[in-house]
């Protein structure tokens, strides 16, 4: 069911095919309707809200129920084992750890004795997450969003999560809300509550910033409200490569390609090997997994259209491959991963050595798990604090270094015809 790709020109092309597989010809119309249900938010409110999650969540839903009620944060704690409670507080701690390091710090320099200038960062006023729901269960997710938020300082962050059957949200959703300092729930998923938490209907607040992933019809509607609200990025399908040489385990190279596939059918899972002997007995490994698969059906769909496994001379091609692809998740399963991890220049987490599963990010190492995808990592960053922040310049200048400057200014401004900016320097050299 793999294929083997042993030509570098036939395995760029297959690359390329899969990092643009979201691009489809429905499209257009996608979008349309994305907008179509943008504006009837923006124009009815809490009403577009409810008829919306009755067409599409096929949930009836009044009002009053928009907002999830104490009572059901409290329930939800007696719903989720002690375990798995245990779990959710252990990935909380690493993932706060983690992101307390990388809170960003105003300064302050002095240019010369008369110029001052700096950064100051603030966090946004408010923040809404969004976190796919219904059938699904994702608390990591709930973690990987809140965290960041909580620690750049948002003083108020909403979450938005579509209701699953009998109205209800999944408890382990709710207790990770909690755990992470999240307590205002909204049970409404989709471009609707995309819609709302841009533009604030009569219960849903609008916020400055949304992150979290979706379906592409969550995912257009961030593109869409973008430059209304800040967004942390247009998610499209999870994707792994890995690069593995002899010193491989194929059993565990299989395991984290199937890992990936069952996320979703436009998921991709590929390798890229030095070696053509584990190249065979990883797609062996993968057929005979897939046999006895949970979501064997999704997942082989997934295998069959996105998997990929790639045969090379050496670690360089390979490398020249991923930087390519751009992946999402890039494991460097090789006997010296430090030393290949020079060659890489575009991956959004890279997970080094035999005994780092992609699984350990998506959960608890500390790290975001949400990334750019589809090449975006040629540009793009995973989810931080620094998403939930911006900066402003500081600049102070004394009346003796303004004077130092002012003939600069001035010739600059008679260039660009702007004669009241020169003007403003003027006035206050007169002065001095």
């Amino acid at each position: 069911m793999l294929r083997i790709i042993t030509q570098k020109t036939e395995a760029e092309a297959e690359l390329r095919r899969i990092c643009d597989r979201i691009h489809d010809d429905q499209m257009i119309h996608k979008e349309a309707t994305v907008s179509e249900v943008i504006q009837t938010v923006r124009r009815k409110g809490d009403a577009a809200l409810l008829h919306y999650t009755a067409e599409f969540d096929r949930q009836d839903i009044t009002q009053a129920e928009l907002r999830v009620s104490g009572a059901e944060l409290d329930a939800a704690y007696q719903q989720v084992n002690s375990e798995l409670l245990k779990a959710i507080e252990t990935a909380h701690a690493r993932i706060e750890a983690f992101h307390r390091q990388r809170v960003p710090k105003s300064w302050v320099q002095f240019a010369d004795k008369d110029v001052v200038l700096g950064k100051r960062y603030t966090p946004v006023d408010i923040a809404g997450i969004y976190i796919p729901g219904g059938k699904a269960s994702y608390p990591s997710t709930v973690l990987m969003n809140a965290v960041p938020a909580m620690v750049a300082g948002v003083k108020r962050v909403v979450m938005v999560t579509p209701p699953g059957g009998s109205k209800t949200i999944n408890p382990a959703i709710l207790v990770a809300a909690q755990v992470a300092g999240v307590e205002e729930i909204y049970r409404v998923g989709g471009a609707q509550a995309i819609a709302a938490l841009a533009y604030g209907t009569e219960t849903i607040p609008n916020v400055d910033v949304i992150t979290g992933p979706g379906n592409v019809y969550v995912t257009l509607a961030k593109k869409q409200v973008y430059g209304r609200v800040g967004i942390d990025s247009l998610a499209g399908p999870s994707e792994v490569l890995i690069i593995a040489d002899k010193t491989a385990n194929p059993v565990y190279v299989a395991t984290d390609m199937l890992a990936q596939a069952e996320h979703d059918q436009m998921a991709a899972a590929i390798l890229i090997t030095t070696d053509a002997r584990l190249a065979t007995r990883v797609t062996e490994e993968v057929e005979r997994l897939l046999e006895q698969h949970p979501r064997r059906l999704l997942t082989e769909k997934a295998i069959a259209h996105y998997g990929l496994v790639v045969v090379v001379e050496n670690l360089k091609i390979a490398a020249d491959l991923s930087n390519l692809f751009a992946p999402e998740h890039l494991e460097l399963e090789v006997e010296e991963p430090w030393d290949l991890l020079d060659s890489i220049r575009h991956a959004g987490a890279i997970f080094l050595g035999h005994a780092t599963p992609e699984a350990v990010g998506d959960y608890l190492a500390g790290p975001n798990h949400t990334l750019p995808t589809s090449g975006a990592a040629r540009y793009a960053s995973a989810l931080g604090v620094e998403t939930f922040m911006k900066h402003s310049s500081l600049i102070q200048y004394t009346p003796e270094a303004l004077k130092e400057v002012a003939g600069a200014i001035a010739l600059l401004t008679e260039a660009e015809g702007l004669p009241s900016h020169g003007d403003s320097v003027r006035v206050r050299l007169e002065d001095i």
